[in-house]
């Protein structure tokens, strides 16, 4: 684990993006909060916080959320440089299984800053999923 001081500039403002969307997460039944932010190509930055739901199946990961805003925006495959992931739980959180599955339709090795209060991990979106379901071949319009 290195120390956030230890990041180049760019990676700290982003996982300090990460922490500040944290803090709105929605969590009432696990209590573990979750920050993500996501760095475009162009230079945007896109959050997401988790947001538990009763029906856990509706739960919708920090990850996911900040990729559904960068989505939304306009940004596509092979246009996302790096993502960071902030909790305060004693290690720092890896992504879901389907938060993986989702990220590699857009960047298959994108960076990954997985931070917590006492430092940062870095590791390849392709480390974390060395076997994507690829599925179907998209549709041509």
């Amino acid at each position: 684990m290195i120390r956030h001081s230890a990041l180049d500039p760019g990676a700290r403002e982003l996982v300090q993006a990460a922490r500040a969307v944290r803090r709105r997460a929605h969590a009432p039944y696990s209590g573990f909060k979750v920050g993500a932010a996501l760095r475009s190509r162009d230079g945007r930055i896109f959050t997401g916080c988790n947001v538990e739901n009763a029906s856990l199946g509706a739960t919708v990961c920090a990850e996911r959320g900040a990729l559904m805003q960068a989505v939304a925006a306009g940004a596509r495959r092979g246009q996302l440089q790096q993502l960071a992931i902030f909790t305060t739980d004693s290690q720092p959180a890896r992504p879901c299984g389907m938060c993986l599955q989702v990220l590699v339709e857009f960047a298959r090795d994108l960076p990954l800053l997985l931070a917590n209060g006492r430092g940062v991990e870095c590791v390849r979106l392709k480390e974390l999923l060395p076997w994507p379901f690829e599925g179907f071949p998209p549709r041509r319009r």
